[in-house]
């Protein structure tokens, strides 16, 4: 008959009946054999609480009771047994101290003794206990002693397997080096959140920027490393919420506290500020960088991977417009991302299908008209043929592919065009190329420069790098203050763009220091005798002769424009008052005709020796300026203004 017992519930065991119902069958089948007497398995956590599995016959009060209670020295039975790490027998359950806040639950159902025993794993540790209750006040008999031991062996098998099964499910939903709720884990919690009260939760999703350029650097040890600090960062901010990591360099966060949800900024602040600190890694330091997507349930959202789907987007947009900052999620956002992607799209086309053009404004001295050199502007010609300037599709240099590739082609282009005008004679200076973020964070943007203007034997000292503002600042990144300094000490020239629009200031040029500054169109074009705007630039041009930095003047539109600023002592510009943007036909007659040449005062050429603080400044002489100067009417982008073509 026992042999009978222990097969049935070993069975079940190997067929993988879920562990209550297995204990539950086995303490069925013990009633069965020992009448008048009630079993009870139950489980003991590694944090010392006890869960009840099965008590078919005890008061489910009783049950309830013991849930979630410590074990501990006067625990009833059951508790006692697995604190003393021994079987405890209490033959007067009204009597015996161990039972005194448990023992109303039992005495009314006539229960007056009871023997439990610990159930040991395979390492010695107690992880359940086995228990008979009497309804005599007495010992345990022979008899059940010998079925209590095949059981409590039964219960160890079932206990065990179970626990695999556990370790399996928590290997599957754990991320291993994080020790976080993995991906799968996520969509299991996203799923059971509910959509009914907007307002109730929220779900953040962060992004840990440059992860890949650490693992290049550093080492993966090192990123590891990196991802197990954050992980617990994150994880001490949000508490008593929760973080999962979905993979990668990516975390999430479901909100659900109140004042979390009520504040997301608030919240994400803490959390940037929180994974910024600065942090060991392998014997490295290293300033951890995040990004942040937040979106919070609203009505109208059915269901949570509505609110997923606009966190990603949130993301997206945060990435794209500014790595480490923090954007929510807003309707319009989805419709931007859209219009985003379709540019990046056509972009990516135009590219392949050599679509891809380099166009040339001149950049001229204003006291004779001389061309000194050239800004390289990008341009895409659409298949029905017109051109397309590099503002319509400005955003496609937000994707890190298409802007390395678009940087490519421009650098083979213009690497080109330089080439044969230096064959043709012209007695060539420099040329601008613009550098896009994505750029700087590439890791090989010299290599590429380098391999590209090498392929047509093109010497590096005609080439100006031009960053703007807000490139320049690098939304607070050290990578491309770092980059800079590496360009200019390999002998590149940089040039900040668009000079005045953003935060950069004369203080910025004191740590990353450029060699050209381009002062931006929105003060050329309001300048006036007497105006603030022309004590700025008067006072910009001063500090910046003394600092050896070119100025050039962009957006010169009028010959008033270039007097005033000829008159405070500006020497460089470009606008349409001498031309457009044009191909590189009509770039190569501008030069052929305009070049300066090398023979000449050598004080304006950006390709010689920097301006220093006690050269003085050129007497305007007017050479070539026309009477008038306006904006072309035409925006067909070969137009060379009537002021040009009269120098």
């Amino acid at each position: 008959m026992l042999l009978l017992f222990q097969n049935k519930i070993l069975e079940m065991i190997a067929t993988g009946v879920s562990l209550d119902i297995t204990a539950e069958r086995l303490c069925h089948e013990l009633e069965l054999l020992l009448p008048e007497v009630a079993c009870s398995v139950l489980r003991v956590e590694d944090s010392g609480l006890l869960y009840p599995l099965a008590a078919p016959s005890l008061p489910e009060k009783f049950s309830g009771l013991i849930k979630g209670l410590m074990i501990g020295p006067n625990v009833g039975s059951c508790g006692s047994a697995a604190y003393r790490r021994e079987a405890v027998v209490v033959t007067d359950i009204e009597r015996d101290p161990r039972w005194s806040a448990f023992k109303e639950h039992v005495l009314p159902f006539g229960f007056k003794a009871c023997w439990s025993v610990p159930i040991y794993n395979a390492e010695g540790a107690v992880f359940g206990t086995f228990a008979l209750y009497f309804k005599q006040k007495r010992m345990p008999r022979e008899r059940e002693k010998q079925l209590v031991s095949a059981s409590i062996h039964l219960c160890a098998i079932a206990l065990q397997r179970h626990d695999r099964v556990l370790e399996r499910e928590r290997r599957a939903s754990i991320d291993a080096l994080t020790d976080l709720p993995n991906r799968s884990s996520f969509d299991a919690a996203l799923s059971r959140l509910s959509c009914d009260e907007p307002g109730t939760w929220a779900l953040m999703v962060v992004d840990l920027d440059n992860l890949k350029m650490i693992n290049d650097t550093f080492g993966h040890q090192a990123g590891d490393e990196l991802l197990q600090n954050v992980a617990r960062r994150i994880k001490m901010i949000v508490r008593p919420d929760h973080v999962f990591r979905l993979g990668g360099d990516e975390f999430a966060v479901i909100l659900q506290e109140t004042g979390a949800v009520a504040d997301l900024r608030g919240t994400a602040s803490r959390i940037l500020d929180a994974i910024g600190i600065v942090t060991s890694c392998c014997g490295h330091m290293i300033q951890p960088r995040a990004t942040i997507g937040a979106a919070a349930l609203t009505p109208g959202d059915h269901d949570a991977e509505t609110v997923h789907r606009h966190a990603d987007f949130a993301l997206y947009h945060a990435k794209e417009t500014g790595r480490g900052g923090f954007v929510r999620y807003w309707p319009g956002i989805g419709t931007t991302i859209k219009d985003r992607i379709e540019v990046i799209h056509d972009v990516d086309i135009a590219l392949s299908e050599g679509r891809i053009e380099a166009y040339y404004q001149p950049i001229v001295r204003l006291d004779s008209g001389e061309i000194v050199g050239m800004e390289a502007l990008c341009r895409l010609r659409k298949p029905e043929g017109n051109i397309v300037s590099a503002g319509a599709f400005h955003q496609a240099t937000t994707d890190v592919d298409v802007a390395a590739k678009l940087t490519q082609g421009m650098l083979a282009l213009v690497a080109a065009d330089v080439r044969a005008w230096l064959e043709a004679g012209i007695p060539f200076q420099h040329v601008g190329i613009n550098i896009s973020s994505a750029d700087f964070h590439s890791g090989t943007l010299y290599d590429r420069i380098k391999a590209a203007f090498g392929r047509e034997n093109v010497p590096l000292k005609h080439v100006v790098l031009e960053v703007t503002e807000s490139v320049y600042l690098g939304q607070n990144n050290p990578v491309v203050a770092q980059e800079i300094k590496a360009l200019r000490a390999h002998g590149l020239r940089i040039a900040l763009d668009d000079f005045g629009t953003g935060f950069a200031s004369l203080t910025h040029l004191l740590t990353v220091p450029v060699d050209i500054i381009k002062i931006d169109k929105s003060f050329v074009s309001q300048l006036q005798l007497g105006d603030r705007g022309m004590a700025i630039i008067e006072g910009l041009l001063s500090i910046a002769r003394k600092l050896g930095i070119h100025v050039i003047a962009e957006g010169i539109e009028t010959e008033d424009q270039a007097h005033l600023l000829q008159e405070i002592g500006c020497e460089l510009g470009q606008g349409y008052l001498f031309s457009a943007a044009v191909a590189r036909e009509s770039a190569t007659a501008l030069l052929l005709k305009h070049a300066q040449q090398h023979g000449l005062d050598k004080r304006q050429r950006i390709s010689g020796p920097p301006l220093r603080s006690n050269t003085s400044r050129l007497k305007p002489k007017h050479v070539g300026l026309p009477k008038k100067g306006v904006r072309p009417a035409s925006k067909d982008a070969d137009h060379v203004t009537p002021a040009l073509r009269a120098l």
